[in-house]
């Protein structure tokens, strides 16, 4: 059985896309099977690894609406061990599908539809959009637990308690087992005080919460990286585009603690 993360954050510009494609690819580089949807409207992940609209004529839309299974949408990535479930701007339709009264167990649809794939990869890892709509719920109603990527500057924790009483309310309600997986400080400049000041904040508030590879030391930042932002223009992760770079090494350190468990 495979297990389902989302990496999620209503607040756009966090960084929430850029770790669901590099933290997919660096468990991939880690040798295990990765299958990575994107379920964002704006498919910055799928056009993150090197697809255009062109290379595909079904997506997660097409799942969704009952069209398609997902084995019949699964792209092969030119990462190895990483395959990939598109997205595309047309998913803004399925909203209306959703708030449709005869629309049943609205909430429970990808988690139904996910189930043929949980046998299938070791880890599967969703990037929702940046928002606290249905599509955004139906993610955290089929996952195991959810990522939350926090941006080091101002207005950082903005909107985070909306966030942490969804996620409450649906462990309440139709999903128990989801779990907080962890924050993810991302963004991060040394040489800036706001920075510092986020983590400090984020360090007092969750710090049993953050990703710590070793016990007493500090927790994982994803720096602020000129790789990770050329990367998703050159169709590929920031594992592989620059595998040496800090960015890189900050999402294999993030797989590797995954991994652990």
């Amino acid at each position: 059985m495979s297990e389902i993360i989302s990496i999620a954050n209503q607040k756009g510009g966090v960084g929430k896309t850029t770790t669901a494609v590099n933290l997919a690819a660096s468990l991939a580089g880690s040798g295990k099977k990765v299958l990575l949807m994107d379920i964002d409207p704006q498919s910055n992940a799928t056009t993150s690894l090197g697809f255009t609209r062109s290379d595909y004529e079904f997506n997660i839309y097409h799942v969704l609406l009952g069209i398609k299974k997902f084995s019949e949408v699964i792209l092969k990535t030119d990462v190895k061990n990483l395959s990939l479930v598109p997205s595309n701007i047309g998913l803004v339709g399925i909203e209306k599908e959703f708030y449709d009264p005869k629309t049943k167990n609205r909430e429970l649809i990808l988690r139904s539809k996910i189930q043929e794939m949980r046998d299938k990869y070791d880890y599967i890892i969703i990037d929702s959009p940046p928002a606290l709509g249905p599509i955004t719920i139906n993610a955290l109603s089929a996952s195991d637990s959810v990522i939350i990527p926090i941006q080091c500057e101002f207005f950082a924790l903005e909107g985070l308690a909306q966030l942490l009483n969804t996620v409450s309310l649906l462990k309440k309600t139709i999903n128990p087992k989801l779990e907080i997986k962890g924050f993810l400080p991302t963004m991060y400049s040394r040489q800036n005080n706001l920075s510092k000041q986020v983590l400090d904040d984020l360090s007092h508030h969750f710090k049993d919460k953050l990703f710590h590879l070793k016990k007493n030391k500090g927790c994982i930042v994803i720096p602020r990286n000129v790789k990770i932002a050329e990367s998703p223009s050159f169709g590929q992760p920031v594992t592989e585009y620059a595998s040496g770079s800090k960015g890189s090494v900050a999402y294999n350190e993030l797989a590797s603690i995954i991994i652990k468990g």
